[in-house]
């Protein structure tokens, strides 16, 4: 009965199963580039980041991501603006002065026409890669750090340390940023410039570095028990094995660029290689776990939501149900049903996650 308590009391959701929920939504965004179904995708995350994050300062992240995501959507149409051809559509918007070039570069063209199709592509292109990343960044809200390291395997230890100190790299540069900013307008300093926040920026990161770096040496990081040497490097063989099958599949199952059934038999041995390699791999790591975080029916119900948003997406592009592609730029973007449903699941994890302990007062 206690333990039952446990798993239903306020608590933190596993970060492997909000990193696998975000993960998922990303691909679901990879598969469209409709500009409903984006927002859609967009609307989903940051409203289940905004029901269950909690007071940390790295859950403050996601708005540096929506940032983020509109200077990659910027910065894709001032591009497209620059080397759009008339050949992209004939609807021409207004006319850049056009720069030559050298005959090396025959076929390039910078400035001139600018068409509406060029720039509502590149809208949509940029539009998609930002979602993406603000599902990368649900997740770098979502997720603690640091419990997301304790809860890796064992023979990932080395690598996931290296991973989770460059995941926390981004959030805490938007904590230091607001420390700084507060700072300044407490000495009264309303106006501040690049170089002024970029400097004690730099400074907090370099500190962090060698504070980390001691942490790390005294805690006895990179001390392993010995092992033959003909089962590290076959262990070795069989993670990198591994990790490049996973790659493939995931890579064709995405692209289209092979066969389903080959697709899927990549994905299966790479995983069934990664999972074995590291099995036998956290042999060599000692060192024990003090209370691992639970995975109980919250974390399948958050998992389960990702994979059927993804997995709508994915069968919905393989039975080329129309609107996830439009016909074209200048047209009215489709609503198709199915994948709507499937990213309006995605929405559990505001429900089926338990709820935060609140702090105290």
């Amino acid at each position: 009965m206690r333990a039952v308590n446990h798993l239903t009391l306020p608590r933190a959701l596993h970060p492997g199963a909000w990193w696998l929920w975000a993960l998922c939504m990303a691909v679901a965004a990879s598969r469209t580039r409709n500009p409903v179904l984006l927002v859609l995708i967009l609307a989903v995350t940051g409203f289940v980041v905004s029901a269950r994050r909690s007071d940390a300062p790295w859950a403050h992240s996601f708005t540096a991501f929506l940032k983020l995501g509109l200077l990659v959507i910027g910065i894709r149409v001032v591009l497209q603006a620059l080397l759009s051809t008339r050949a992209q559509g004939n609807t021409v918007l207004f006319t850049l002065p056009q720069i030559p070039l050298p005959d090396w570069a025959a076929g390039v063209k910078l400035g001139g026409e600018v068409t509406a199709e060029a720039l509502v592509t590149a809208l949509y292109d940029g539009g998609q890669l930002a979602v993406m990343l603000c599902c990368v960044g649900a997740a770098n809200a979502l997720a603690s750090p640091r419990r997301l390291l304790k809860s890796l395997p064992g023979a990932l230890y080395e690598m996931g340390v290296a991973c989770v100190v460059a995941l926390t790299f981004a959030p805490q540069l938007v904590t230091d940023g607001r420390r700084i900013r507060a700072a300044r307008r407490l000495r009264g300093r309303t106006r501040a410039s690049f170089r002024t926040t970029a400097m004690p920026v730099l400074e907090g990161a370099l500190d962090r570095s060698v504070e980390l770096a001691a942490a790390m040496d005294s805690r006895g990081y990179g001390r392993t028990a010995q092992a033959p040497r003909a089962q590290r490097r076959l262990t070795a063989l069989c993670v990198l094995l591994g990790l490049l099958g996973i790659l493939l599949g995931v890579y064709a199952l995405l692209t289209d660029s092979m066969a389903f059934p080959l697709a899927a038999g990549a994905l299966a041995v790479g995983v069934l290689l990664a999972v074995g390699a590291m099995a036998v791999g956290r042999q060599r790591v000692a060192r024990t776990r003090y209370r691992p975080d639970p995975w109980a029916l919250p974390e399948w119900l958050v998992v389960a939501a990702g994979v059927v948003a993804a997995g709508a997406m994915v069968a919905a592009a393989v039975r080329g149900v129309h609107g996830l592609l439009l016909d074209g730029p200048l047209v009215v973007p489709p609503v198709p049903p199915l994948p709507v449903v499937g990213v309006l699941i995605g929405l559990v994890p505001a429900l089926a996650a338990p709820p935060l302990k609140k702090a105290a007062a």
